[in-house]
């Protein structure tokens, strides 16, 4: 019986790395960006299993991994949903009978360290639902349509969301299913739970958790690998 599954979600294209492969199969320090990924999933004593959202196309290469690099707790690899909500909710349907609690984190986030993990799914303990964030460093400006600034919200009240998102599984299947059936598309999966009236709650994250997205990000990730190694990520 699995009582935490993992879904991570990496059936995006990412057409903003400018590259003829998607982001999450780039190589980082000789592996696939997503298998760095999968093993930070796989190395964690909580988790029993994890769910692989993957495009279609992506289902054959992504099995081969499994022996390849010795991922025994990828229980599923499915293909994903016409965008990356749908794909979570695929991801849902396909989590091990006994689940009870979920975390849905980006396949192209490979640095997540477990005692973050853990902050997130301690604060989602309380709830039923929290994510990682970060405090925001920078001044934000709110602009209307013509670019002119109206105004400046004070920045210790911002975070910057990143995954893991934990849940209460029956939390984030209610709040998919009435997000389908309202037609809502959020921004994440945590906004779907708030709009069951959930409060969310915030772990406090790393700078390091970062998502690959750009060239610049793939030079980032380059350097966090090198200077921390996988032991170094907490």
């Amino acid at each position: 019986m699995s009582e935490l599954g993992v879904i991570v979600v990496a059936a995006g294209i990412g057409s903003r790395m400018g590259t003829p492969e998607s982001k999450q199969y780039l190589v980082l320090n000789d592996k696939p960006i997503l298998v760095h990924t999968l093993e930070r999933f796989q190395e964690m004593e909580l988790v029993d299993a994890i769910v692989l959202v993957v495009g279609e196309g992506d289902i054959s290469r992504c099995q081969a991994y499994m022996d390849q690099y010795g991922l025994s707790k990828v229980t599923a690899v499915v293909a994903g949903g016409a965008d990356r909500q749908a794909s979570v909710f695929k991801g849902i349907q396909a989590l091990p009978e006994g689940t009870r609690w979920v975390a849905v984190h980006d396949g192209v986030r490979p640095f997540i360290g477990e005692a973050r993990f853990r902050s997130c799914l301690t604060e989602a303990r309380i709830t039923g639902a929290a994510v990682l964030a970060v405090p925001v460093k920078d001044t934000i400006k709110v602009a209307d349509a013509t670019g002119v600034i109206q105004s400046t919200p004070d920045r210790r009240s911002l975070w910057a969301i990143q995954t893991p998102q934990a849940f209460r599984l029956d939390l984030l299947r209610e709040a998919h299913e009435r997000a389908i059936r309202e037609l809502y598309t959020g921004t994440d999966d945590s906004v779907l739970v708030e709009r069951l009236g959930v409060h969310v709650r915030i772990a406090e994250g790393t700078y390091t958790n970062i998502k690959i997205t750009t060239p610049d990000d793939l030079l980032w990730a380059e350097t966090i690998s090198t200077r921390y190694g996988r032991e170094g990520i907490q």
